[in-house]
């Protein structure tokens, strides 16, 4: 498998190095990670980032908090349709998208991929579904996948992954290829882990936010983050737990997982420039 690493979005909420700890003037810098990954048989894609509709009419598909607290930049470039094409391909090449989570900014572009087959945690769509509250009924946006054609859910179980616990078998797609449930920041959100020639890659979604909230010896998270953190989670305890365990696979399993998150821009960096 060969996997390109892709900025599907840019967020630039008003706090500079009060989100995203590098930079210097008053906005930050926060993308939206996702993963195009080429099998022998086909394209599959984690999380979508924002989507061409999302660019064209942002205020019919997303929540005007959202939009301005996040100060998201509109912009076709970051969509993951375009950069699909700038690797060479079509978005009818696209046959798979495994969702970390229904957020609007990482399922803003699956109605630009007419073909693929949607995977998520079935606890996921029930929540986005129901979309009770203030948070829930802005972050979960109907409009962004209600056309999509062909659905495919799943419960958590299955043998483990380091001593979480794993849905393997996913319908149609390569055993190398695993959700990892990671509940807390919603209550369906999983991580994508990908075993690679070189040792296995988790793709962690939103269950972590800021780089060094997985060095094990400090962690630490950046004002801005832990705010948007807790303003966002459906289960505190559940999230800071995962988060946890996640510092102890990385230490424990260095050499065998790499991880990362949706938003920093730091960590993606370093695995375009790999």
């Amino acid at each position: 498998m060969r996997i390109h690493h892709l900025n599907c979005g840019c967020m630039c909420p008003v706090g500079g190095a009060l989100f995203d700890g590098f930079s210097r003037g008053l906005t930050a810098h926060l993308v939206c990670h996702c993963l195009l990954i080429e099998t022998n048989q086909e394209l599959v894609l984690i999380d979508t980032g924002f989507g061409l509709r999302d660019v064209q009419t942002p205020y019919s598909r997303l929540s005007p908090f959202f939009v301005h607290f996040n100060n998201i930049q509109f912009e076709r470039k970051y969509t993951a349709v375009e950069q699909i094409k700038q690797l060479g391909f079509s978005p009818q090449d696209i046959r798979h998208i495994i969702l970390t989570h229904l957020d609007f900014d990482h399922a803003g572009g699956l109605e630009d991929f007419p073909e693929a087959t949607v995977h998520v945690m079935q606890s996921e769509m029930a929540a986005a579904r129901a979309r009770r509250g203030f948070i829930a009924s802005r972050r979960y946006r109907p409009h962004q996948w209600d056309e999509v054609k062909q659905w495919q859910y799943y419960g958590a179980g299955g043998e483990p992954w380091f001593g979480f616990e794993a849905v393997r078998d996913l319908d149609k797609l390569p055993p190398e290829i695993l959700l990892i449930p990671l509940v807390g920041h919603t209550p369906g959100h999983a991580g994508v882990a990908i075993n690679t020639a070189e040792g296995w890659l988790l793709h962690a979604g939103d269950a972590y936010f800021y780089r060094q909230e997985m060095d094990p010896a400090n962690p630490r998270c950046t004002p801005g983050l832990r705010a948007y953190q807790w303003m966002m989670d459906v289960d505190r305890p559940a999230r800071l737990l995962n988060q946890q365990r996640l510092r102890r696979l990385s230490l424990d399993h260095r050499n065998d997982v790499q991880l990362f998150c949706s938003h920093d821009a730091v960590e993606l960096e370093a695995f375009v420039d790999h």
